[in-house]
């Protein structure tokens, strides 16, 4: 009688001798081919090709395709020349079907992977989807949400309770009322550590709050540093440089289009290496007088020049992101949706890792960040907005922030003197 176990020999033969199968039923489209090549490459090859006596193959014609795909002239092959014709089709349909009749757990499913992609091994390596792990992985992954919509952002008070120099601990985050250029802010906020990412949207020198629309409508506040004319590069020149100087990660930059030129170029000044940009593709734009009214803003991606960066997102992904704008965005003219900044705090860092914010704004970095578990380091240069940031924090979360030097709770500073 056959041993079914010990009579398997495995062996060699040419690429070019192997039969497809002309019925055979399952069909191997060209992503999933390459899906088995580069499964091939990061891993080596695992089971071996299936034949008869003739070098027809029964079992594995996606890994045949990946071969031809990687130029390999031999592969393992198994001959099974004890199979008559009639066991030989059977088992090519049986091959495919059996192991679609298993199921996933996917709590532990999403425990593998969300600690795979904690390890930075790149998901799509799996065969899962973007779409699939992310919905996986989420289950794992903290996603906190709020008392608030995430998107929301209360209104600036008059008088800000905020002072230059605070410290802010919000939970797990902090977040300072200081410079983005200047390295003491950085120093005061982060102490010994380095930030594994960062996600800034600086100033757009483009002078919003002047502008006719935001004179109607009245809410905007003027945006620091906003209108520095020819200074705007030497500005991002010295923010760049403190931001890749406490930066051991990715680096995620905001910037209107018609400074998007002089950003690159403060950023490769700064050491930074640049990588791509992605594009944000609103749903809507605001009406101007441009010919063609601009629907996208662009983000610069890079890091350190020599250094290395962290990446645990899919490699199927692209850089043009839709992306709807926050629904109400009338505090702050550039105000970017939490959606946004959250994609790219989890494909550019772990759970509990630090992402660093320099340019804080109305603190959508802040919501990402206690969403997905990391922790937040902001900074602020204007003492209102530092108040929307904390208020911001406080109605989402329900928790109460504190300052630093001496323990005083935000609510119990409204009445003290300016």
């Amino acid at each position: 009688m056959r041993n079914p176990v010990t009579d398997v020999k495995i062996e060699l033969r040419p690429v070019d001798v192997l039969i497809p199968y002309a019925r055979n039923a399952k069909q191997h489209s060209d992503a999933q081919v390459a899906q088995i090549a580069a499964s091939i490459i990061e891993f080596g090859w695992g089971a071996p090709i299936l034949v008869d006596g003739q070098n027809n193959v029964i079992a594995g014609h996606g890994r045949l395709l990946a071969a031809r795909k990687l130029g390999l002239t031999e592969v393992p092959v198994v001959p099974m020349t004890h199979l008559t014709d009639i066991q030989r089709r059977a088992l090519i349909l049986a091959d495919n079907k059996i192991g679609e009749n298993a199921s996933w757990d996917d709590e532990l499913l999403g425990l593998e992977l969300a600690e795979l992609k904690d390890a930075g091994i790149d998901l799509a390596l799996t065969g899962f989807s973007t779409d699939e792990w992310d919905a996986l992985i989420a289950g794992d992954e903290p996603d906190h949400g709020g008392q608030t919509d995430e998107d929301a952002v209360p209104e600036v008070d008059e008088i800000p309770v905020s002072r230059a120099g605070d410290v802010w601990l919000l939970g797990e985050h902090r977040l300072l009322c200081g410079d983005a250029t200047k390295a003491e802010s950085y120093k005061t906020l982060l102490g010994d550590e380095l930030a594994d990412m960062v996600f800034a949207d600086p100033p757009y020198n483009v002078n919003y709050a002047n502008t006719a629309k935001d004179k109607l409508r009245g809410k905007n506040r003027p945006i620091l540093n906003d209108n520095l004319g020819a200074g705007f590069e030497a500005f991002l020149t010295a923010a760049c440089l403190n931001i890749l100087a406490f930066t051991k990660g990715a680096v995620y930059i905001a910037m209107s289009s018609s400074e998007l030129d002089t950003l690159q170029s403060a950023f490769r000044t700064a050491g930074g290496r640049w990588s791509t940009f992605i594009i944000w593709a609103k749903n809507t734009f605001t009406l101007g007088r441009a010919d063609y009214q601009r629907q996208y803003e662009p983000i610069l991606y890079g890091w350190r020049d020599g250094a290395d960066h962290f990446w645990c997102g899919a490699r199927d992904q692209g850089d043009v992101w839709q992306i709807r704008k926050p629904a109400k965005n009338d505090l702050h003219p550039t105000m970017k949706p939490v959606e946004l900044v959250e994609r790219a705090v989890r494909n550019s860092s772990k759970t509990r890792d630090i992402v660093l914010d320099p340019f804080g704004g109305s603190g959508t970095t802040l919501i990402a960040c206690e969403k997905s578990g990391r922790r937040a380091r902001l900074i602020e240069l204007d003492p209102k907005y530092v108040d929307v940031i904390v208020r911001r924090w406080q109605d989402y979360t329900g928790a109460e922030a504190t300052r630093a030097h001496d323990g005083a709770r935000f609510g119990e500073t409204l009445q003290e003197p300016q």
